[in-house]
């Protein structure tokens, strides 16, 4: 198995001590993290893309190219690049040019976003939002193989002959396709062939799991070798401990300040204990142990060979959050692996 570490880059105040951050400090924040990461041997980081409150994650392709500066083996993830909102050229240009900085570690996993509020700053509706999705995503992978482009779309104007620099350094890179409710970026991705990566965060597994399935049978569907099917799936929340006394202990404040501000914004909760959270979420809360446990009792139902833990640490002092990473790495990591077989994530061109 392979390990990510993803942040949405939200801004929000600290959920124990109330503080709030400024910009810069959040966003150096990410940066240390991912060195962080790197240096603990996690095999990918991804920044996410939101484009409304709380967060800051508006533009991945510059945040990425500070942590390629920063770094020389660790993957480099979009989580997820909102191509129903993004003129696929622009895109195309801006992450083509990042490939270089990074030295070809670049991933990206695409997908239509959500939110009203970002979609309403770019005019996408939601009668419109997936086939936007579909015919941007189609025109950046012709975008990325071929050096000049005849195209013609409904969304964005036509292209003829159409040259676009700098060509990437990866030919062609993977895409994953990000998939949380709907079956339209299932389809998608295994219309292409490409991986898929699963959300698996605001619910109980179950309808992940059936997305995941459905992969699958599209999958061959599409006249594919079901071995070459690849999926990867996210987590609701990570906090380990040498004993889930106290894992429970130091993370049940941030999980009761979690619930405390749904319930402000008029949000009904999906799970109303960090008890139930850890029953039926993806969260991984516990031991190193229960944490093993837990991953493979839900590749039983996934087959997932890639998976995320949440990056940011909200709630935690750095000593804690240092540590939580750390015994992630000693005491889970090396497990997974073993236990659940993974091919090897791509090469870096020389």
């Amino acid at each position: 198995m392979k390990f990510l570490a993803i942040t949405l880059i939200p801004h929000l105040p600290d959920p124990i001590t109330g503080i709030l951050k400024s910009t810069t400090e959040r966003l150096r924040d990410v940066v240390d993290i991912a060195i962080l990461s790197e240096e603990l041997g996690f095999d990918g980081y991804g920044v996410g893309e939101r484009h409304e409150r709380p967060f800051i994650s508006s533009s991945p392709p510059v945040v990425l190219s500070h942590i390629a500066a920063h770094t020389s083996r660790i993957r480099l993830f979009t989580a997820v690049t909102t191509l129903s909102l993004l003129d696929p050229v622009r895109a195309f240009e801006d992450y083509a040019t990042l490939d270089h900085l990074c030295g070809g570690r670049l991933e990206l996993i695409i997908g239509k976003g959500n939110g009203t509020a970002q979609a309403e700053l770019f005019h996408v509706t939601v009668e419109d939002q997936w086939e936007r999705n579909r015919e941007s995503y189609e025109l950046f992978r012709q975008l990325w193989r071929e050096d000049k482009v005849t195209w013609v779309g409904q969304y964005r104007p036509s292209l003829e002959n159409a040259e676009t620099l700098p060509r990437p350094l990866q030919q062609p890179i993977r895409v994953w396709h990000g998939s949380a409710t709907s079956e339209e970026s299932v389809d998608l991705a295994a219309k292409w062939g490409d991986p898929l990566f699963s959300a698996n965060v605001t619910n109980p597994i179950d309808p992940y799991a059936k997305l995941v399935c459905h992969y699958r049978e599209r999958w061959e569907f599409y006249g594919r070798d079901p071995a070459d099917a690849l999926v990867g799936a996210g987590t609701a929340g990570y906090y380990c401990a040498k004993s889930s006394q106290d894992a429970m202990k130091t993370y049940r404040p941030v999980f009761d300040a979690r619930l405390a501000s749904f319930r402000k914004r008029g949000i009904d909760p999906v799970f109303h204990s960090l008890e139930d959270a850890i029953e039926r979420s993806s969260a991984l809360i516990g031991s190193p142990q229960q944490i093993i446990d837990k991953v493979l009792r839900y590749h039983e139902q996934m087959g997932h060979e890639v998976l995320n833990i949440n990056a940011d640490g909200a709630g935690l002092t750095r000593a804690q959050h240092r540590a939580t990473l750390e015994l992630f790495q000693s005491d889970i990591a090396p497990v997974l692996r073993r236990e659940i077989p993974s091919r090897s994530f791509p090469v870096a061109p020389v």
